[in-house]
Parts: C-alpha cells; sequence; structure tokens
C-alpha cells in the first residue's frame, strides 16, 4: 500500500518558476529532484555568474554625474586638443575683426564724373627751357618755374620795347626827292608816291581823315612810315581804285612799304620781318558752272 501512493520519482511534480530576478539558485531547487535537495550541490560557473548579476556594481563618479543630471566633466584629451587649438585660432578671429573695422571705417566713395570732362584733372605745365628734371619734384621747383615764367614775360616786354622803337635810317630827303611804288590788295591797286614833307596824306586828293574815317584803318596805313621815324617828314599822295575801303587800305600800307624800300633798300629785313612787305594773296574764289556759288552746289533732289 505505501507503494501506491507514493509517486515515482520520475513523475515528481513540476514547480512554477520563479522570475529570474530571485536568482539561480532558487530555479535549480526546484527543478532538482527531491532526494537531492538536501545534498551539498557544487558550486558551478552558472551560480557564480547569477551572483554577480545580483552584486551591485560600484558606478563610476561620471555615471553617477550623469543619472543625477549635473554638470559632465570633459576628457582629459579634449581639454588638452581645446587648448592647443585656442592661442591659432585667437590671432585669426583678431585678424578678421581688424579687417571688418578698416572696411567699416575707410568707405570707398564712388567717383562722381565731373560736369566738364578733365576739370578734375591738374595741370602739369613746364616752362620752355627749364630743366624739368629736378629733386624733389619731376617737374622742378615750383618757385624756380615761377620766377623763370616772370623772366620771360619780362624779356617779351623789353623785345616788345625794342620793336616799337623806330629804325634810325637814312634816306635822302632832298627838295627833288620822290620814290615810287605799287600796293596791292584783292582787286584794289594803289599807287603811292613819297616825298619829303610834314607827314601829310592825299588820297586821290582827298585828306586820310576823309577817305579812310575809321581809326583802325588809319593806324594800319601809319604803321610803315612810324617803324622808320618818318612819320613827320615824308608826305604821301597816293592814287585808288579797286576793291573796298579794307582792302585799299591794306593796298596802300604795302605800297608805302614797298616806296620805302626804293628810298633804303636796308629797310627791307625789319619791313618784312613785321610782314608789311608780303603781298596778302587771299581772294575771293571765283564761281564754278553748275553751282550756284564757289562751293555750294544745288539741293540735291532725288525724286
Amino acid at each position: 500500500m505505501a507503494d501506491e501512493t507514493t509517486p515515482p520519482e520520475d513523475e515528481t511534480p513540476e514547480t512554477p518558476e520563479t522570475p529570474a530576478a530571485e536568482g539561480g539558485e532558487a530555479s535549480e531547487q526546484a527543478n532538482a529532484p527531491s532526494g537531492a535537495a538536501d545534498e551539498p550541490v557544487a558550486e558551478e560557473p552558472v551560480e557564480e555568474a547569477a551572483s554577480a548579476a545580483e552584486e551591485p556594481v560600484a558606478e563610476t563618479p561620471a555615471e553617477a554625474a550623469g543619472e543625477s543630471g549635473g554638470p559632465e566633466e570633459p576628457e582629459a584629451g579634449a581639454e588638452e586638443a581645446d587648448t592647443a587649438e585656442a592661442p591659432e585660432a585667437a590671432p585669426a578671429a583678431e585678424a578678421e575683426a581688424d579687417a571688418g573695422d578698416d572696411d567699416e571705417e575707410e568707405p570707398v566713395a564712388p567717383r562722381e564724373k565731373p560736369a566738364i570732362p578733365g576739370m578734375d584733372l591738374e595741370v602739369d605745365i613746364v616752362v620752355d627751357g627749364e630743366d624739368a628734371l629736378r629733386a624733389g619734384s619731376p617737374y622742378g621747383d615750383e618757385e624756380d618755374l615761377h620766377g623763370a615764367a616772370e623772366e620771360q614775360l619780362a624779356a617779351a616786354d623789353d623785345t616788345d620795347v625794342v620793336e616799337a622803337k623806330p629804325i634810325v635810317s637814312e634816306i635822302d630827303l632832298s627838295k627833288d626827292a620822290r620814290y615810287t611804288a605799287t600796293g596791292k590788295r584783292k582787286t584794289a591797286i594803289a599807287r603811292v608816291i613819297l616825298k619829303p614833307g610834314t607827314g601829310a596824306y592825299t588820297i586821290n586828293d582827298k585828306p586820310l581823315d576823309d577817305y579812310f574815317p575809321r581809326p583802325t584803318l588809319q593806324r594800319n596805313i601809319r604803321q610803315p612810315l612810324e617803324t622808320v621815324g618818318y612819320e613827320t617828314r615824308v608826305d604821301v599822295v597816293a592814287r585808288m581804285h579797286g576793291g573796298g575801303v579794307s582792302a585799299q587800305a591794306d593796298a596802300l600800307r604795302h605800297g608805302i612799304s614797298r616806296a620805302l624800300i626804293d628810298a633804303d633798300p636796308n629797310l627791307r629785313g625789319e619791313l618784312k620781318r613785321r610782314g608789311f612787305l608780303t603781298r596778302d594773296a587771299r581772294a575771293k574764289e571765283r564761281k564754278k558752272a553748275g553751282l550756284k556759288k564757289a562751293r555750294k552746289r544745288p539741293q540735291f533732289s532725288k525724286r
């Protein structure tokens, strides 16, 4: 009877598995047979691993700080890298800041176009005859240039004064002396006679003031005699025809100049230099056939 009530060893009821948090030993005792429960069980590596999992592990300060939410400590290698890069980055940042300040402080103004082209340019004038390559300036000293310019102006004034002085000449002014010449300008012709007198002008039996009322023309006619200094020692008698008033005045001056050359050939160089002996060849151009004037053409009409 006893044998029937005891269940066989192979048919032991299975116990429910306990959770893994209770440990590896409880699970092994439940799975082990009842007869072997009292026997000491040899320590196995599985039990050691389970016990090691149950034991609390010491936390590092970095992990503890991370869990608590406190500030994390930087690693030593990162600190050294930051300190090494900081000195190199600082000068570059300062240079960029200085460049930005320079750009802000000195803005480039746009060039304004002058109203008159070339009005904004500086005038560089080099006095003729001066040494432009002097020390301190490519064009020499300004004071020296101004002084040289004033000297040239003074010299020009002196030459003008010398030219204004009458030329000393020896003309035979005997009682019967007569010097004749012909002057021309355009179509005007003047036949002039010079004889000793008081400086009177007779043109076509009229005095100079009546025949040429313009003071400018009178001054031009008197220039040759005033140049040689005989304006009060010689009388002028002229017969004129052709041309206009201005052309006749130029023809009369030309005739008087040529008559003075006849009286004294030494005066030729001075009178020619002043332009009194030059025949003015300017004249009106003749009209051409098929044109309205010398060069004016009729208006072209295509249709």
